[in-house]
């Protein structure tokens, strides 16, 4: 029989299920709990350890049957997950204090993933033990597990905030929580300043929490009023930086070691990243990494030149390189188990400490039922050793002696061996006999005890026992007496768990972030002679030293030299490309003359369809006359068109089809053009304007053709070229051809090159 179909309209069908989806994923799968820290999958793997009875100082178990047993009793998702949160667990480089106590491959701090659950052993450690003490004494709740075949805790006692000590990250739907790792001891300072004054400011707990405690160390520079503003408002984030020191080598050699690196940053992906750098040469002053990590982190820098400055290679590691990050801080927890909240640090304490509170009075609650047992146990027990005789008697000779034992008016025995002096009377009770609890009690009793039951034992423990319960009736009265037992466990726990423990001390340390001036290349690099060469298809190279610029070079087949000119390594070299855009390359990261060179397409983000216009040296202060085949063009400052990125900078606006053509620097008063019709224009170089960007002025009026080439000289000196035959002439008369900006102009003078070009 097929079920009845139900109509309900689609919008309230998919909101219904997806906000069911929603609360099971922020419940039970990506938020901790503000009371013990755990999210439901670590609660379960921790409480079936305990199950199978993996103490700190007992045996290992495989893995594949504890992460067998989470599945099959209490998490009923795939196995492999499970491993995966219990292998995190057992990372001391991914977690402050390793709850679980792996034997074999759990993985590495350079991203190797653990070995498979049946090569892999654990079981838990004492912090571990720590969060499940009082479990025993219906200290928390317990619920049917996914099929009601068992029980499991809802939460775990936690004797430490466990929350804070190992933080927690998950992302739900909605909403998502990372919380960085803290120290324990200064967490429970935290915790004891809160009980000793509840109405603490959020301020004086970071006197006791300067901040996080990251497994791995490292530097945290973020500001202390920003640190503050992030613990208040539960979001935030922290900059942390690396550890290193300078290690001399002799003779002015020197290297950085870095031995702490920032948290959850693997160290495999993190060199391949400064690998990339240096091939990339985005830090030209850093010639080489290497890794000669052992069980510790030692990542060796290796400076271009002795000569750089090590604090401005670290800056330019931080801004470049995982070396530096910000963990963001959004303290979103269940804080009371159900409700999502983003929470001040003052009220995640305040949570755990009413917690503990609660756990407090129900492990007392506890012992008062089971003190109240035993003392009905113990007066049963010492009614039998005064009346021992009869009690043997009935458990002989009588058919049913329990109903005897609690039908029997005992009275006023005296028991042999003692006087009338000696004796004391039982307490008197209500009913004549004994009570069942009683009666079962001494008919479970062996006979070997009868030998030690005696009197003055037995009331010893009834007394001890009688005063212990009085102590816990005044604990459950009295709340200063609660809060004082709460400061006091927490004592004990810092006393195991603080500073003195091997793992306790505080790792990651704190300092100011500086500024890093910004220093110019030549500064630190060595300057060094070079002859750059630049081919017609567009390979550069750097040859070492001042050659002769008549020498003949090889190139590859047929290509041909097209720039070639003196420089040094310090120096910077601006490309103009016809797409009207500069780009900018460091001298020093050329490649080496022994070969062809590079592509200098590889080096700068110069489109295919865009040609090489000039190739120059940068000289600060020098201004360049730049324009296009359009006769459009300008004058810019040079230190305006200085690219940062390998896309350049943008400089000389263009519009189809016109393209960049002309860059020279300004060395006169006066600029002569010549279009592709060899009519030559002259006009005074104040009638161009000077722009950081732009299309520029008209400089020459054509009626077809365009913009053939461009330059500026002095006209006292006159215009210079150079004829068909190499010849270099000079024309002094310039009155025909000097007009205003935007003429037409004349013909050339008699010969003038017939490539149109001035040079």
């Amino acid at each position: 029989m097929q079920p009845e179909a139900v109509s309900e309209p689609l919008r309230r069908a998919i909101g219904e299920r997806y906000l069911t989806y929603a609360l099971s994923t922020i419940m039970h799968r990506a938020l901790p709990d503000a009371r013990d820290g755990l999210k439901p999958v670590h609660r379960r793997i921790l409480y079936a350890m305990r199950e199978l009875r993996l103490s700190s100082t007992g045996g290992f178990r495989k893995s594949a049957k504890i992460s067998g047993d989470v599945m099959g009793n209490y998490h009923p998702h795939g196995d492999a997950a499970i491993y995966d949160a219990m292998a995190r667990l057992a990372q001391d480089f991914a977690v402050r204090y390793p709850l679980v106590d792996g034997q074999g491959n759990f993985g590495n701090i350079d991203g190797d993933n653990p070995a498979a659950s049946r090569y892999t052993e654990a079981r838990m450690t004492a912090f571990a033990e720590a969060l499940l003490d009082g479990l025993a004494e219906d200290a928390v709740d317990f619920r049917d597990n996914y099929d009601g075949t068992l029980r499991e805790p809802i939460v775990l006692p936690a004797s430490f905030p466990n929350l804070l000590a190992n933080g927690s990250s998950g992302i739900a739907v909605g909403m998502a929580t990372n919380i960085p790792p803290h120290n324990i001891a200064e967490l429970i300072d935290a915790c004891l300043h809160l009980i000793k004054s509840p109405d603490a400011r959020d301020e004086t707990l970071l006197t006791y929490i300067p901040g996080p405690d990251f497994p791995t160390g490292g530097v945290i520079v973020e500001p202390p009023e920003s640190i503050a503003q992030a613990y208040l408002t539960g979001r935030g984030a922290f900059r942390l930086r690396c550890k290193w020191a300078l290690e001399d080598l002799g003779r002015g050699q020197w290297q950085i070691v870095v031995t702490e690196i920032p948290y959850q940053v693997q160290k495999s992906k993190l060199i391949e990243r400064i690998a990339e750098l240096i091939q990339t040469r985005k830090v030209p002053i850093l010639a080489d990494v290497r890794d000669e990590s052992a069980d510790d982190v030692r990542l060796v820098l290796e400076p271009r030149s002795k000569n750089v400055d090590p604090e401005v290679l670290m800056g330019m590691m931080y801004r470049n390189s995982e070396l530096e990050l910000r963990f963001s801080l959004n303290m979103n927890v269940l804080i009371d188990g159900v409700t999502p909240k983003v929470c001040s640090l003052k009220e995640v304490l305040r949570a755990f400490l009413d917690f503990r509170q609660e756990v407090l009075l129900r492990r007392s609650a506890h012992r008062m039922e089971k003190i109240d047992h035993r003392l009905e146990v113990l007066e049963g027990l010492i009614v039998a050793f005064l009346n021992l005789d009869r009690v043997i008697d009935i458990i002989r000779y009588d058919d049913d002696p329990k109903a005897a034992l609690m039908r029997e008016d005992w009275g006023r025995t005296v028991p042999r061996a003692m006087s009338e002096a000696d004796y004391v009377s039982p307490p008197p009770t209500d009913e004549p006999g004994l009570t069942d609890v009683q009666a079962e009690a001494i008919l479970n009793m062996r006979l070997r005890s009868l030998r030690r039951l005696e009197e003055m034992e037995l009331r010893a423990e009834r007394d001890a026992l009688m005063q212990e319960r009085a102590g816990l009736e005044d604990l459950l009265e009295d709340v200063s007496l609660q809060w004082a037992a709460v400061a006091d466990q927490l004592k004990e726990v810092q006393k195991t768990f603080g500073k003195t423990h091997p793992i306790g001390a505080r790792r990651t340390k704190f300092a100011e972030a500086g500024s890093v001036e910004e220093v110019p290349l030549e500064a630190m690099i060595d300057r060094e002679p070079i002859t750059v060469v630049c081919s017609q298809m567009g390979w550069i190279r750097a040859m070492t030293g001042h050659l002769d610029l008549s020498r003949e070079l090889k190139f590859k087949d047929g290509d041909a030299p097209r720039f070639m000119f003196h420089a040094e390594t310090t120096d910077r070299i601006l490309v103009f490309g016809s797409n009207g855009r500069f780009y900018t390359i460091s001298a020093s990261n050329l490649p080496g003359g022994r070969g062809m060179g590079e592509p200098l397409r590889l080096m700068v983000d110069l489109p295919n369809e865009a040609a090489i216009v000039d190739l120059l040296i940068h000289k600060p202060g020098r201004k360049l006359l730049v324009a296009s085949t359009a006769g459009d063009g300008f004058i810019v400052p040079e230190d305006e068109v200085i690219a940062q990125t390998r896309s350049g900078k943008q400089v000389l606006n263009l519009k189809d089809p016109a393209r960049a053509s002309v860059c020279r620097p300004v060395t006169g008063d006066h600029v002569a053009c010549v279009g592709d019709n060899r009519k030559v224009l002259v006009f005074s170089l104040d009638e161009l304007p000077e722009l950081g960007r732009g299309k520029g002025v008209r400089l020459q009026k054509y009626k077809d053709g365009g913009l053939s080439d461009a330059t500026t000289f002095n006209l006292a000196e006159g215009l210079t070229w150079r004829d068909p035959a190499g010849r270099t002439r000079t024309e002094s008369n310039l009155e025909e051809w000097l007009g205003k900006r935007a003429g037409s102009g004349r013909m050339a003078p008699r010969g003038f090159p017939r490539d149109n070009r001035f040079t």
